[in-house]
């Protein structure tokens, strides 16, 4: 059947050679439109945006339409070259992130109307698309997206083979089972759309010139920067780095290795098929998740594109290495039937037109990816005003919504919503090149895998970030990975399936974590916490810069606090747990996916604000292990002679300890919520305090523990994480961190005046802590609360509580919704289970049992 097949294709193929061309149907012939550099030189910019694909010419769009003088965009050859030109031009409302769904939304709503707005058409068609869905795993993963779409404002609907079946007429129906649903999706031409970006930008002002390669980029002392081409020089107030698969080159002109690479994909263009041509109306898109390749209609044709799997794909490794060749950006590759022959048969037996249906083209050509897949938008740290726009394995989608959020950030002072799953900053120098490449294949051949919550993937782990105790751990726990670290999620017991196996219900490890639950509450546990950001702030001005910088006051020397960094509008930026180690020395904790992140708001306010302070980065330098539970503090009793009692030792307090005779910067806290310190260490220094602990804690029964179980742990508390129950889409007021913010205190700290204005405007929705009534399956967050039939709210995380056997998640609800008692409803995998709104926390901490325990033993002596 293949060689047949194969055979068949090649008589019938039209061959792609590597050379210049102009791809033979109508969406992609091109003339360029833009004009030579006929025009004045400027020399000033506020911004100027560097390359000229779809991407960066809608950010010129957005800045320029927002009212944003002096917007110049450099391109160094031809609009669109690049990855632009020759895309498949897929648009759709879906993604299974979050907040990737808003700039999904934006982009769509943008190309609905921009044909109106500059008088460019785009060829924007939206027939819908379906998810096509042939197993029971794939259903269920189509019922988890569900759950995660009712509470945004796009339309999502779960549909039957029949509507299936209405929508594409030309589907073999023998293996589908459902489809997901998105009304409004399509494909428009990436060419017409840029230039229809261009005309827009150009008509509010902005300044588009090429050819004007940039050839060298020079941070000024005032924070600006002296952009260089063979034109002239412009100084400009920030840069933006949007470049595709050059963006590696130009951030090699400032010391960046961006972890972007290209990858060669592929998509197979018909010509005239009969079938198609007699519709009434267009196809929608179809994603044939099994056979991992999308089609729609093209003309009176079809056009395809395959994912191959990991060992299959191409890696353009050579422009890592040597650069992109000089003169390539309107060129393709030779294509490779062999290498897609598997998915056009799968194709071919989905859609069976296929099968008689002539190839006029195989279009291979270079697109970029990172090694999660996700884009890189933002201002990157290490040097003030550069941003980047870069690692758009999906520009068209992206373009619009990304064009606009990050306009709205650059004008702003702060992003219009939480995105840090796209921030530069989640990479940092361990994400070197053959981890780079492992990834980026991997991310490639599973881009249509289930994807299950808890997802892992295993490909260049581990990476150089692993802690003093991994070689100790890694046999006996599954690992996760944070920011580059291996961090332990469950550990093995003799009897226990270690198996990795991701589901959208409970699975293999939901018994040992509950194990470990039970070791802490009752017990003594440790875990390894190392993937913690962790920064010293010191200097003259270190008390003056954290006090602007956050709305808790500073902790006394020996003190430790939970305090958090608000944008200007009182969002909730950062959550870091800072403790005065010395007098004008700060150490500052962070968590993992946020340490860059935190460090670039910290380092920008120290520089505009002109702070004299130091601001060093530790993360790699020093270990961290949490040792938490009744018994903890006989075991280190046993290796200080420091007091170590709740007299001698007080919660959220600092002591330099040593510990079995090694230095140790000891804080008492624990995130788990019971008696528990953590422990700063050397690297060098964390194998022997780890193993003196594990020996000393013997007797008192001590064993390791993962996230998953600190996960379940902190929930039973009450306690709030940061990037579920906070982030830059909630203020601390409605997420209930009132204890944390110091609205009376002296400094100004950012945005004070903005939730000043909130308390005094009053709230619409709070954070609420709810129990549900569920059976195999547990809240994760994000899911959709319902409330008399309507969408009313969504869980923000959610897990098992083993100490009362049901499960428990934060949601936010609308004011009306919040008292305790109040029934609602959460959907999971297609099902809405009962739930109420509880009095926090369901178990008290050990300080709050502490202290109950005294009131009550002084209540019976009086």
């Amino acid at each position: 059947m293949t060689r047949r097949l194969h055979a068949q294709l090649l008589t019938r193929l039209v061959k792609v050679r590597q050379t210049k061309v102009t791809v033979s149907f109508s969406s992609y012939a091109f003339s360029d439109a833009s004009t030579a550099l006929g025009k004045r030189w400027k020399d000033r910019a506020d911004t100027v945006i560097i390359g000229g694909g779809c991407v960066g010419v809608s950010l010129a769009y957005h800045l320029a339409k927002s009212g944003m003088k002096d917007v110049v965009l450099l391109e160094k050859t031809e609009l669109t070259a690049g990855s632009t030109w020759h895309a498949a031009g897929l648009t759709t409302y879906y993604h299974p992130g979050i907040n990737l769904k808003k700039v999904h939304y934006d982009s769509i709503k943008l190309y609905e109307n921009l044909e109106a707005e500059t008088g460019q058409a785009v060829g924007f068609h939206q027939p819908g698309s379906v998810r096509i869905a042939s197993t029971p795993a794939r259903v269920d993963e189509m019922k988890y997206q569900m759950t995660r779409t009712h509470w945004h404002v796009t339309s999502q609907y779960l549909i039957g083979p029949e509507k299936i079946q209405e929508l594409f007429p030309l589907l073999n129906m023998d293996k589908v089972l459902a489809g997901l649903y998105t009304p409004g999706d399509g494909h428009i031409d990436p060419y017409s759309l840029t230039m229809a970006l261009a005309a827009g930008a150009r008509m509010y002002g902005a300044q588009i010139y090429n050819p004007a390669p940039v050839t060298a980029l020079n941070p000024t002392t005032d924070g600006k920067w002296d952009v260089q081409t063979p034109q002239g020089t412009i100084r400009a107030n920030r840069i933006v780095n949007a470049a595709g698969f050059w963006a590696r080159e130009v951030g090699k002109m400032i010391g960046f290795e961006h972890p972007t690479i290209p990858v060669h994909h592929q998509y197979v263009v018909t010509g005239t098929v009969p079938e198609v041509k007699a519709l009434k109306k267009e196809l929608a898109v179809i994603r044939d998740l099994e056979g991992s390749y999308y089609l729609r209609q093209e003309r009176d044709g079809l056009l395809f594109g395959p994912y191959e799997k990991m060992e299959k794909m191409v890696l353009q490794d050579s422009w890592v290495r040597d650069g992109v060749p000089p003169g390539f950006g309107k060129e393709l590759f030779e294509s490779d039937l062999d290498r897609i022959m598997e998915h056009v048969e799968m194709a071919m037996d989905m859609v069976p037109v296929l099968k008689k249906a002539d190839i006029l083209n195989i279009v291979s050509g270079p697109i970029t990816y990172t090694p999660d897949l996700l884009p890189m938008v933002g201002p990157h740290q290490g040097l003030h005003n550069y941003w980047t726009a870069i690692g758009f394995g999906y520009g068209v989608i992206h373009a619009g919504g990304i064009g606009k959020f990050l306009s709205d950030w650059i004008r702003n002072g702060e992003p219009p919503y939480d995105l840090i799953e796209c921030d530069p900053n989640r990479y940092g120098k361990w994400t070197d090149v053959p981890f780079m490449c492992a990834k980026a294949r991997e991310s490639y051949g599973f881009n249509n895998v289930v994807g299950y919550p808890k997802e892992e993937r295993f490909a260049g782990r581990p990476t150089s970030r692993t802690s003093g105790v991994y070689e100790l751990l890694k046999d006996k726990a599954s690992m996760g990975f944070h920011a580059g670290w291996e961090q332990p999620h469950w550990i093995y017991k003799p009897g226990d399936d270690t198996a990795y196996k991701p589901s959208f219900r409970r699975t293999n490890w939901f018994g040992p974590v509950g194990r470990e639950c039970r070791l802490v509450m009752e017990k003594v546990g440790v875990i390894d916490l190392t993937p913690f950001g962790k920064f010293i702030v010191k200097g003259r001005d270190s008390h003056k810069l954290l006090d602007r910088l956050f709305a808790n006051t500073m902790p006394k020397v020996g003190q430790t606090n939970i305090s958090h960094m608000l944008t200007p509008t009182g969002r909730v930026y950062a959550e870091v747990t800072i403790t005065q180690v010395a007098p004008g020395e700060f150490l500052l904790i962070t968590g993992s996916g946020s340490e860059l992140h935190d460090l670039r708001w910290i380092g920008t306010e120290a520089a505009l604000g002109q702070y004299d302070v130091s601001i060093s980065n530790v993360t790699e330098d020093i270990g961290v292990l949490g040792i938490a539970g009744p018994n903890s503090r006989k075991v280190l009793q046993k290796l200080t002679d420091e007091d170590i009692s709740d007299a001698g030792f007080k919660f959220l307090h600092y002591r330099s300890i040593r510990l079995a005779d090694i230095p140790v910067q000891a804080i008492r806290i624990s995130y788990t919520g019971e008696l528990g310190w953590e422990l700063y260490i050397d690297q060098k220094n964390m194998a022997a305090v780890y193993q003196a602990v594990m020996e000393a804690g013997k007797d008192e029964g001590i064993d390791n523990f993962g996230t998953y179980a600190m996960s379940s742990l902190r929930l039973e508390k009450g306690f709030r994480g940061w990037g579920a129950e906070m982030n830059c889409d909630t203020n601390p007021l409605e997420a209930g961190l009132d204890f944390f913010i110091k609205l009376n205190k002296p400094g100004d700290f950012i945005g004070k005046a903005a939730l000043q204005e909130i308390k005094a405007k009053g709230l619409k929705r709070k954070l609420s802590y709810i129990t549900l009534d569920t059976d195999n399956i547990d809240p994760e967050g994000n899911e959709t609360v319902w409330h008399n039939g309507k969408v009313v709210g969504n869980t923000t995380s959610g897990a098992y509580s083993y100490s009362s056997q049901q499960s428990l998640a934060f949601a936010y609800l609308p004011l009306e919704l919040c008292s305790v008692g109040q029934k609602v409803e959460v959907e999971l995998l297609g099902r809405k289970y009962a739930a109420m709104v509880i009095q926090e926390p369901l178990v008290l901490t050990e300080p709050a049992r502490t202290r109950l325990q005294r009131k009550h033993k002084g209540s019976n002596q009086i």
